[in-house]
Parts: C-alpha cells; structure tokens; sequence
C-alpha cells in the first residue's frame, strides 16, 4: 500500500503536457563608436574598395572604456525584457555567450545584478563565434525541463579588445555588440522546432585566442605561466572553406529531420562573417538573397552577438513577423558550428 501511495504522489508531480518554448521579445545595443573602412586604412594598408568586395563589411562599432561586455550585455537585455513586458522578478535564468568577458570569472552574475533580477541564476557560456546558438539551445532545454519558466539569452562580445590592429587579414572583419532574446517556457507550443550542433577540434587552429604563457617565477624552481592573452589568429581560407561546406550541410539535415523544405523557410539567419558566406549558403540551400538577413556592413562580425543582432533588428524593421519561420546556424572557432529552426513568437 505504502508503495502505491508514494508512486501516486511521484506521479501527481510530473507534468505530461509537452514543455515547449516562445520567443517573447528582443534587444540589442551596439558601441557609439563607428570604425569605418577609410579610417582602418588611415592604419593599416587596405582600402574600402578591398574590404568591401571580400567580405562586405563597410564599418563597425567599437567599445569605449565605458562598453564593456557587461554593460552592452545588460542593455541588450533591458530592451528584450521591455519588449516581452515581463516584470524582472520573473526571469529565472540568464545565460550569456560570450568569449570576451568582462570578468574572466564570468560577467552573467554582473548582468543579473545590473536588471535587479535577483531570482534569476546567471552563468556565461564560451563558444566563440557559435555562443549565441549553443546558448540558446542549453537555455531552451532547461526549459522545457520544466526548472525555469523564463530567461534571458544574450549574445555578447567585445573582439576589438583582442585584435591585432596591424594585422590587416584580420582587423578588418571584428567589432563589438551585444544582442538578446526573452524566451519563456509554454504547454501551448514548441517553437523551438528542432535544432543540431557539432565540434571538430581537430581543425581548431584555424581560429583562436590563445593565452600567451609567458613563463615566469614564483620562487626558485617553482615557475609558473603569466596570465594574458595573444590577438586573435585565424586562418581565414580555412574558414572559409569550412563555413561553405558545412553550414549548408547541417541545415540541409535539420530540414530533412524536421520534415521541412527551404521553400517553407521565411528567413535565413547566419552568424554575421562574411557575406561571401552568406550567399554561397543561402545558393547552396536555394533560398533566395531576399530572404537572407544581414546586416554584417554595419557591424561586421561581433562573435556571438551577430545573430541576435540580425534577429532583433528585423524584428524592429517589421520584417520577421509573428509565426515566422527562421533557419539559423552559428559557426566558428572550435571549430564549432550549429544550426536551428525556430518560429518566431
């Protein structure tokens, strides 16, 4: 008896309805200070002509003392809170992606503090340039776990702290940002629709921010390694490369799982690189450049901001509109790349 007791008290605390997810609202915030192509050339041997034609970028923003990643974090998310008109007490976790943190020990735990959302735990979590995505996948599942009913997703990053500004082939590309979205838990649907991700780090030196190592001494025979870090090294053919290939590979396979065409998809949402990857992606799946969403001229390739940023610009312009549908992929150092489909709302 005491067995059927305790088995019908386990079962009156599970919830069978299905946990899904929605989208709720966005926000993003970008630097004041704007980096044009004619200024980078006033440093470094380029033009705008050359940038331009290469990666399709014009300009971006780059942080003051006063931007850190915290900071533009924050007010990215204070804008997608404002639109999903939640009360900050309400919001149970913030996770933010970012490779740049403001506190090595992680600045989420600064975000929760800066919105007063003291019921809310606050983690960072690290995957360069497929943060935002893989961020808002771990988010999503905990979810729909059933522990969390709202969150806060950010994508944020301040790459221009970690540039080589001699080096041509790379100052050219990286700016800074934050962008965010408010995502609640629901029974009513799943709007999450299904979603992959993937390492190889075995290819991982194409792209990196590795610490210097600087060998130093403690006291005799006890040494130790400095803590700082190098610029940014990337290998951008092999990235490039890398992105072409795989990006269109994996999207094509969440279409095929998820019983869904290209034709059925509104927008195309990729990590902001280079927008020779964004058409050679959007002609390898057959969805038109009307339907591919960039904005990488103004701000180039924030890292794990890009995307957000695209989403919650178009959200603004009233282009992605309630019930559409959104395929996005994230991909970058690691190497790491993702791909998910949404509808939004």
């Amino acid at each position: 008896m005491t067995n059927i007791s305790n088995l019908k008290t386990l079962l009156e605390g599970i919830n069978f309805n299905q946990i899904g997810v929605s989208f709720k609202g966005s926000g993003s915030y970008v630097p004041d200070q704007i980096l044009t192509n004619q200024k980078i050339s006033q440093k470094v041997n380029t033009s705008n002509e050359w940038i331009k034609s290469r990666t399709g970028i014009s300009e971006r923003r780059i942080s003051s003392l006063g931007d850190d990643v915290t900071e533009m974090g924050y007010k990215a998310a204070l804008t997608a809170i404002e639109m999903a008109n939640w009360d900050i007490k309400t919001i149970d976790l913030i996770v933010l992606a970012t490779s740049t943190p403001h506190d090595l020990f992680g600045s989420a735990p600064s975000i929760q503090a800066k919105l007063g959302a003291a019921n809310a735990v606050a983690f960072d979590l690290t995957a360069a340039c497929s943060g935002f995505l893989f961020a808002l996948i771990t988010t999503s599942q905990f979810l729909k776990g059933g522990s969390f009913k709202r969150a806060i997703v950010i994508g944020a990053d301040q790459l221009s702290s970690f540039v080589d500004w001699n080096d041509r082939r790379s100052c050219i590309l990286f700016g800074d940002g934050a962008g965010a979205l408010a995502i609640e838990a629901t029974n009513e649907c799943d709007n999450l629709i299904g979603f992959d991700m993937r390492t190889d780090g075995e290819r991982g030196s194409f792209l990196n921010l590795p610490s210097k190592n600087n060998k130093d001494s403690i006291i005799d025979n006890i040494n130790f390694s400095s803590g700082a870090f190098s610029p940014i090294q990337m290998n951008g053919q092999e990235v490039y490369k890398f992105a072409v290939r795989e990006v269109p590979i994996i999207l094509e396979k969440l279409f095929k799982k998820m019983n869904y065409t290209s034709d059925e998809v509104d927008w195309l949402v990729l990590h902001q690189a280079n927008q020779r990857i964004l058409d050679s992606v959007g002609d390898r799946l057959k969805i038109p450049g009307e339907k591919i969403l960039s904005n990488l001229e103004k701000y180039g390739n924030t890292s794990a901001a890009t995307i957000p940023l695209v989403i919650d610009e178009a959200i603004r312009n009233n282009r992605i509109k309630q019930n559409d549908i959104i395929a996005t992929s994230g991909f970058g150092a690691g190497l790491s790349w993702g791909a998910a489909l949404i509808k939004w709302g």
